[in-house]
């Protein structure tokens, strides 16, 4: 998408590094600052009036509810989602994913706002779309990984996906069209999920990288700290490398056979290398 990689350039120098790790950092406090004192609860969640009032951080303070009060699913789904963050962000950039998690988050905060607006009512707004939304660009980027179901039963992430989304347009569907806590329900699903519908287009487009291309670029990135001080990263189309831009980026592309690398600019224009055709070439010179 042109946009994002608009955006990209005028604003990557600002994303967050490892934003995953945060979020988790977020919910671990939230987690056990209502384990000491469950009232907590009451100055941290969405209220709309009480944001009226002066209370500003609600804005934002709901990303401190944790996943669950229990330590057991707490622990599993802070390592889900730590995993499933810092994979999306090692594929996508760390603008891209700073930019799909933030959309997300002021989905919620408008879900929120108009369900307010519409309705007069607060709703209880946790974090559970915007995860389930990460959960949604993981199924989306690698379907056939497989996960645990039941810490047994071995099922595809596409399955999974496609599960949560069917079960989420049922709730869409079903919530009463003449009460008003219905409509609620369907801006709250329809404005918590726009991250995933909005970026749907790049993500289904995106030349997607298997978990060996990632760790061939972790063991190329560490070879090239230890052997030289000079760039990490080099375009194999234009020679680039980071240190002629801040805001450029690299990936390596999974369709080409070999360790190739190439900017924002080159990742999705350039002619894919096959084996057979290097040989070809390397025996003519």
């Amino acid at each position: 998408m042109k946009f994002i990689d608009k955006l990209q350039r005028k604003f990557g120098k600002y994303a967050i590094p490892n934003l995953m790790n945060y979020i988790v950092v977020l919910y671990i406090i939230g987690f056990f600052m209502i384990r000491i004192n469950p009232y907590i609860y009451g100055f941290i969640n969405w209220n709309m009036n009480a944001i009226l009032s002066g209370q500003v951080w609600r804005l934002v303070s709901f990303l401190l509810i944790p996943p669950s009060t229990d330590i057991f699913t707490m622990i599993i789904a802070c390592y889900l989602y730590w995993s499933l963050g810092n994979t999306l962000e090692r594929v996508w950039g760390t603008f891209r994913f700073n930019l799909y998690f933030l959309t997300g988050i002021l989905g919620h905060i408008l879900a929120g706002i108009l369900v307010f607006l519409f309705t007069r009512q607060n709703i209880v707004l946790n974090t559970s779309y915007l995860n389930l939304s990460l959960f949604l660009a993981f199924a989306a980027t690698y379907p056939n990984v497989e996960f645990l179901l039941f810490f047994i039963l071995p099922i595809k992430a596409k399955w999974l996906g496609v599960a949560n989304a069917a079960l989420y347009i049922y709730q869409f569907i079903m919530s009463d069209w003449t009460h008003i806590y219905g409509w609620s329900v369907k801006i709250q699903i329809a404005l918590s999920l726009i991250n995933f519908i909005v970026f749907f287009a790049y993500i289904r487009n995106h030349n997607r990288i298997s978990f060996a291309q990632i760790k061939k670029r972790q063991a190329f990135k560490k070879s090239y700290q230890a052997n030289s001080n000079g760039p990490r990263h080099r375009c194999a189309i234009c020679g680039r490398t980071e240190l002629d831009g801040d805001d450029l980026e690299f990936r390596y592309c999974s369709k080409c056979d070999g360790n190739f690398e190439y900017c924002q600019d080159h990742l999705y224009t350039h002619k894919h290398v096959i084996a057979n055709e290097q040989e070809n070439r390397d025996q003519s010179h």
